[in-house]
């Protein structure tokens, strides 16, 4: 029988200390304050990040006509060779498909220089708007006293009281 007592008292303390540490848990939760922040949107809608896909465009703009003229120009040269195959000789169509040849892979080297080139410098801006989009999130984690700010692309469901994504796009158009 002493044993039941003893095992009884063990488990109703257990009891006790696991409800105090619930009811401490929860007082200390109602004190922190989160923010959520969606930085794929911010790095698609916020004013900087438009500004820097246009400028980035607008670079890239000579290369990218320069590729067209290429391509127009390998079209071109198929469709003669494709009309004159018959009529030329077959040195000629040789020639001709060589020549064919050398022109599509020059406009498919240019093609991927360019797009590695425009990645590359994506990439570049996209870092740039990162660190403000970071200093921003700080600003505002430290003017609100946020405990803790999650940086969330595609989440389930979030509460629109601790997204901050709108507060954060709107200090970058500030600046």
């Amino acid at each position: 029988m002493p044993r039941k007592i003893l095992w009884l008292q063990i488990v109703i303390a257990a009891s006790i200390v696991v409800a105090s540490m619930v009811c401490s848990f929860s007082v200390l939760a109602s004190d922190i304050k989160i923010g959520i922040v969606n930085t794929v949107k911010i790095l698609r809608e916020s004013a900087p990040a438009i500004s820097a896909q246009k400028k980035i465009e607008q670079e890239f703009l000579p290369r990218d006509e320069q590729i067209k003229k290429m391509a127009a120009s390998v079209e071109a040269l198929q469709k003669q060779l494709e009309q004159e195959s018959d009529t030329l000789g077959e040195t000629g169509r040789r020639g001709m498909e060589r020549k064919l040849a050398t022109i599509s892979r020059e406009y498919q080297r240019a093609q991927q220089q360019m797009q590695e080139d425009f990645s590359l410098r994506q990439n570049d801006e996209r870092g740039l708007i990162v660190e403000y989009i970071n200093k921003a999130i700080d600003n505002i984690a430290e003017a609100e006293n946020y405990d803790l700010i999650f940086h969330l692309q595609d989440t389930v469901f979030r509460s629109e009281r601790i997204d901050i994504t709108e507060q954060v796009m709107k200090a970058l158009e500030d600046k």
